[in-house]
């Protein structure tokens, strides 16, 4: 499935080539996510256009709405969505996390209340292989138990053993034609933990592996962490990807870390609160200051809202409420996320990626919770 290309020679960065039953994958690679079956105010021929190689379903969700009976009679989620090339779907695994409130953690899976209208929902490892399997996915995730950070030792030790047994469960369950399945390693700060759930894993010759139980409230220091700790005992002729991952400097760090595969729900969801992402980091469109500000979101950016509005035009739109413009940011953000992982791509083919990645991440701004995470880590 995949094929080693370049290494940096002075980072861990890869080039890559994963080939899956829907098409070729190039890697590093953003996948936008489309939790509902679409990339939210983006449809798949802007996909396309922009270069999105790949994209992302939930188990969970689609199996809640619109129901595997609609999906398998439509031919599959491919054909569902019209969507022709490569799809990766969550195995819910992280709503065992985001949806902590309404679930239930059992042995062999996890009883959740529908976050629709209350029923009871079981999913388990078998479960979650035989949704994914009608889904018909190129990539499939096993069922993990993604525990949040603030997580006592023995519920990080807990949540890791279910995660190995569980993963051992999906490992036995039948997969769609040329369905790809990835292990994720969980085990939150803890060095041994992550050891030992990714040999554990490893063990088990998953065709990639993901490092889970990150961005889940974590500061990055601590998550740059998780990812160092996990990394070493991942085979490096399988992929490797860091799961709901992060701004654009955060994608060029974990580059330089060798992840080859990113996802994360940031482009559109600030586009929706009026906040483009730029090489320099993030600006609130809706702000005053853009009123009449007659330049492009960003200088030289070749998504279709930069080619053709204005800051001042597209703050218009966000503040009259008129859909527009939050598609336009929605536009822009996906673009830059998948055009910075163009650029990351080039610097390692070409030997360039050392300034490549020193001039980014010197250039970008985090915003003020990242540089008060960064603070207190250099306090410790």
């Amino acid at each position: 499935m995949f094929e080693l290309l370049k290494t940096d020679t002075s980072s861990k960065a890869r080039v890559g080539r994963m080939t899956t039953a829907h098409g070729v994958v190039d890697t590093p690679v953003f996948m936008s996510v489309g939790t509902q079956g679409s990339v939210k105010a983006i449809d798949p021929r802007e996909l396309r256009e922009m270069g999105a190689q790949i994209i992302l379903g939930n188990t969970y969700h689609l199996n809640i709405r619109p129901g595997m009976d609609i999906i398998r009679a439509a031919g599959g989620l491919h054909a569902f969505i019209n969507w022709p090339a490569p799809i990766l779907t969550d195995s819910g695994g992280f709503q065992v996390f985001s949806l902590a409130t309404i679930r239930k953690i059992q042995a062999h899976g996890v009883e959740f209340r529908s976050h629709l209208d209350g029923s009871l929902l079981f999913l388990g490892p078998k479960e979650a292989m035989g949704i994914q399997r009608e889904l018909g996915s190129d990539i499939a995730m096993v069922f993990d138990d993604c525990p949040p950070h603030t997580s006592t030792p023995r519920e990080l030790r807990a949540a890791v053993e279910r995660t190995m047994r569980w993963a051992t469960e999906c490992r036995e369950q039948p997969r769609a034609p040329g369905q790809k399945v990835f292990g994720i390693v969980q085990g939150g700060a803890r060095a041994e933990l992550r050891e030992e759930c990714a040999k554990a894993l490893v063990a088990l010759e998953f065709d990639g592996y993901a490092i889970g139980g990150v961005s889940v409230g974590e500061p990055e220091p601590e998550m740059m962490r998780a990812v160092e700790m996990t990394e070493p005992f991942l085979p490096a002729n399988k992929p490797r990807y860091a799961m709901g991952l992060g701004t654009p400097a955060q994608l060029v760090e974990l580059a330089a870390r060798g992840v080859d595969m990113f996802d994360c729900v940031l482009p559109t969801r600030v586009a929706r609160n009026g906040t483009a992402f730029t090489r320099k980091g993030s600006i609130s469109i809706k702000a005053g200051a853009y009123k009449s500000d007659f330049r492009p979101i960003e200088e030289g950016c070749d998504c279709f809202a930069c080619r053709h509005f204005t800051r001042a035009y597209l703050r218009h739109l966000l503040n009259v409420g008129e859909i527009v413009g939050l598609r336009m940011l929605s536009i822009h953000n996906t673009r830059l996320y998948l055009k910075v992982m163009e650029e990351v791509r080039a610097a390692i083919a070409e030997g360039t990626f050392a300034a490549f990645h020193q001039d980014f991440v010197a250039n970008y701004v985090p915003t003020q919770k990242v540089l008060l995470a960064r603070a207190a880590e250099a306090d410790r």
